[in-house]
C-alpha cells in the first residue's frame, strides 16, 4: 500500500509539473510573439523572425502561430520558397487544419507559377474552414477564370461575396467580367455598380468596366468585351 501511494505521489508530482511547464510555454509564447507582432508592424522583418522562433515547440497552437507568422516574414522579404516551407510546416504542426496557412501557402505557390498546387492549397483551405474562407474562394475564382472557366468562375465569386464578412468589391467586380463575358451585360452593370459603391467610386477596374458594359448594352461599334479588366488581389497575408 506504501508503494502505491509513492508512486500515486510521483505520478501526481509529474503531471503537476507537466501543467507548469505548459503554462509558462504559453506565457513565454505569447510574449514571443507579441514582441514579434511589433517588429514586424515597423518593417523589422528579420528580427521579428527572431522573436517568433523562440516560441517553444511545446507550445501548441501558438507555436503553429509562430511558424506561419515566420512564414509571412520570409514572404515579405522576397523569400518565397522558404515561406512555402514555412507554411507547410505551420500546416503539419496544426495537423493540416490551419486554413490562414493553407490560404498563404496558395498565395505563395501562385506567385511561383505552381497553379495546380496553388489551387489544391485553396481547396484545401475551403475544406479545413468548413466551406468559408472568402478569399480562398475570390483566388480560385481567378484561376478558373485565367483558364477560361467562366462558368465556374461565376460561382466561386459568387461565393467569396456569399462568405466574406465585409464589402468584397473587387469579387463583385470579377463576378461582373465573368458575367459580360457569359452574355450577361445587364446583370455585369449590377455587379460593376456594387464594386463602384463599396469603394465610394475608387475602383479603377470597375469604372472602366461599367463604362464598357454600358457601350456593350447600347450597341456601340468597337467595343471590345475583351478589355474588361479583372483584379487579382485580395486580402493581404497577416500574422
Amino acid at each position: 500500500m506504501k508503494a502505491k501511494k509513492i508512486l500515486l505521489a510521483t505520478l501526481l508530482a509529474l503531471l503537476t509539473g507537466g501543467a507548469s511547464m505548459g503554462q509558462e510555454n504559453r506565457e513565454e509564447a505569447r510574449d514571443r510573439i507579441k514582441r514579434g507582432n511589433e517588429r514586424y508592424a515597423r518593417a523589422e522583418y528579420e528580427a521579428a523572425i527572431e522573436e517568433y522562433r523562440r516560441v517553444p515547440r511545446g507550445a501548441g497552437d501558438a507555436y503553429a502561430q509562430s511558424l506561419y507568422n515566420v512564414g509571412v516574414c520570409y514572404y515579405e522579404l522576397g523569400r518565397t520558397e522558404e515561406a512555402i516551407v514555412m507554411y507547410r510546416s505551420a500546416a503539419a504542426a496544426h495537423a493540416g487544419r490551419y486554413p490562414k496557412a493553407l490560404y498563404a501557402l496558395g498565395v505563395a505557390l501562385e506567385d511561383l507559377g505552381q497553379l495546380p498546387e496553388a489551387e489544391a492549397a485553396y481547396q484545401r483551405a475551403i475544406d479545413t474552414s468548413g466551406g468559408g474562407h472568402a478569399p480562398a474562394h475570390f483566388k480560385l475564382g481567378v484561376l478558373v477564370a485565367r483558364a477560361g472557366d467562366y462558368e465556374a468562375a461565376v460561382a466561386l465569386f459568387r461565393k467569396a461575396i456569399a462568405r466574406s464578412e465585409e464589402h468584397f468589391p473587387n469579387s463583385h467586380n470579377n463576378l461582373g467580367v465573368m458575367l459580360a463575358r457569359t452574355g450577361r451585360l445587364a446583370e455585369a452593370a449590377r455587379e460593376f455598380e456594387v464594386a463602384l459603391r463599396q469603394t465610394d467610386g475608387a475602383s479603377d477596374e470597375a469604372t472602366h468596366n461599367l463604362k464598357l458594359c454600358h457601350s456593350l448594352l447600347a450597341g456601340k461599334t468597337g467595343t471590345r468585351l475583351a478589355s474588361m479588366k479583372m483584379v487579382e488581389a485580395t486580402a493581404a497575408l497577416n500574422k
